[in-house]
Order: C-alpha cells, then sequence, then structure tokens
C-alpha cells in the first residue's frame, strides 16, 4: 500500500484543483485503488465510490451489465476494462472511471490469463487502456503491481487530458 499513497496523492491533488471525480470497478486488486484514493485527506471530494467486482453477480448487481454488454467481450482484457471503466463512471455520474481486470495469482484465470496479467481502463475526458504483465505468482505483490499501475495510468490520463 505504501508504494500506491504517493501516486494517489498526486492523483488527488489534481482532481481536486480540477473539480473533477472518479469512481473505479477493480477486480484483482482488491480495493486496494480506492484504498489509496481513499487514504488522501480531502476524499470526498473527489472519490465518488466504486466496488470490488470479482464475480459475475457483482457486474450484475453493481454495474448493471448482463451478459448482452459481454458480446464479444471476455473478462481480462483492455476492452472489458474499458466497459468497467464507463460503466462505474456513468453509474456514479464521475468525470472518470476506472477499470481493471486481471489474474492475480498464484495461478492463472480461467480465460487463460497467466498470474501477473492485468488491464486496466480509464473513461473521462478521453479514454486509454493498458495491459501489465509482472510474471509473478506472488499474489499480494501482483495486487501492489496492479493498484499502482492502475493509479500511474490514471495519472498519466489527467495529464494528457490536462485542466
Amino acid at each position: 500500500m505504501q508504494t500506491l499513497l504517493p501516486v494517489a496523492a498526486k492523483v488527488a491533488e489534481r482532481l481536486i484543483a480540477r473539480k473533477e471525480s472518479v469512481a473505479i470497478a477493480e477486480s484483482s486488486a482488491g480495493g486496494l485503488i480506492s484504498a489509496a484514493l481513499l487514504s488522501v485527506p480531502g476524499a470526498s471530494a473527489y472519490f465518488l465510490g466504486g466496488g470490488v467486482i470479482y464475480t459475475a453477480n457483482a457486474r450484475a448487481g453493481l454495474l448493471g451489465l448482463t451478459p448482452a454488454d459481454l458480446t464479444g467481450l471476455r473478462p481480462s482484457t483492455e476492452a472489458y476494462a474499458l466497459l468497467l471503466a464507463g460503466r462505474v463512471r456513468e453509474k456514479l455520474g464521475a468525470t472518470w472511471g476506472i477499470g481493471e481486470t486481471g489474474a492475480t495469482g498464484p495461478t492463472g484465470n480461467r480465460y487463460g490469463d497467466s498470474s501477473g496479467h492485468v488491464c486496466i481502463g480509464i473513461s473521462g475526458k478521453i479514454e486509454h487502456a493498458l495491459t501489465l504483465e509482472t510474471a509473478s505468482t506472488d499474489r499480494q505483490a501482483n495486487m501492489r503491481a496492479f493498484g499502482l499501475a492502475a493509479l500511474e495510468g490514471f495519472l498519466a490520463a489527467l495529464d494528457k487530458a490536462g485542466s
């Protein structure tokens, strides 16, 4: 968690200065993205909420995504991460949405991705997606790496979008 906090503080600074907000739909990071953003004082000014979308039931119940919404998609892809990001942004009325999906480990996921695979989607003033492969089977290390990649990717998107 300590590695995420400095990046979360930079994200918070930019969101507060711009009067923008964020909503999170994370999976394999297990809530670390949200926790890092919420650890910054003043989080209520920019953090609208989110959830750990770890199962199909969570996907349907929290985001309202149906099997029809997933036609042609599979979890743990950039396209799916962007779908999560866009949906959570829309549902909570945020300026930005972050979607994260992957295989934390120690084994791969049922979609054929190896442990250490994550896709992150950012939806807002711009859309951006990225994939990270840590090649690690260490579940906790992967969760931290996934959270950090999401925050760093979001920070880069904020900088690219400007004020």
